[in-house]
């Protein structure tokens, strides 16, 4: 009688830890929506080249085929509205490259770090392929810190203005998590 006390009692001890810990593990969905500045012109770049083709060279007529292996660092600010003066959440931190000869397209690997809100102190990150040219790129985000700890998703980026090369580009990401 005893012993079937002590086994009823580790067995509903466990069923509560278990429940516990399965509540832990929930995927959250989170939507957040920002704005990236990406400055190459002027005084204050937040983004700079560090390598590529001496285009002071180049005899290639196509632009495109032109700047193909041009690296840039980036530190973009992100902010709550298109406007720069607007509230700043985080910054966008990474390279970027010309990867197609054909067409304007970047190999981007960026983490968005936020700097206040909701998400302070959590990250996550994007790498992949981004058309710039199209109206609407799809990058996955493949991880995360913080809130975003263990974070898969993707971004849909579409740029909201441009000036020579200088853009800003609103991004609507969709994170799991747990």
């Amino acid at each position: 009688m005893a012993m079937n006390s002590k086994l009823l009692l580790l067995f509903a001890l466990a069923v509560v830890f278990s429940c516990k810990s399965t509540d832990a593990l929930k995927v959250k969905a989170t939507r957040i929506q920002f704005y990236m500045h990406d400055v190459i012109s002027g005084p204050n770049p937040t983004a700079v080249r560090v390598a590529g083709p001496d285009n002071s060279t180049t005899t290639s007529p196509n632009a495109t085929a032109a700047m193909f292996g041009s690296i840039y660092m980036m530190d973009n600010p992100l902010t709550v509205t298109p406007d720069p003066n607007s509230t700043v959440v985080g910054r966008a931190q990474g390279i970027y490259g010309m990867s197609s000869q054909n067409e304007f397209s970047l190999l981007m690997s960026l983490t968005v770090g936020f700097i206040s809100g909701p998400y302070n102190g959590s990250t996550f990150s994007v790498l992949g392929r981004n058309p710039i040219m199209s109206e609407v790129r799809e990058m996955p985000v493949v991880g995360g810190t913080g809130i975003f700890r263990l974070a898969r998703g993707y971004c849909l980026a579409k740029t909201h203005s441009m000036v020579g090369f200088d853009a800003i580009i609103g991004y609507n990401v969709t994170l799991l998590h747990y």
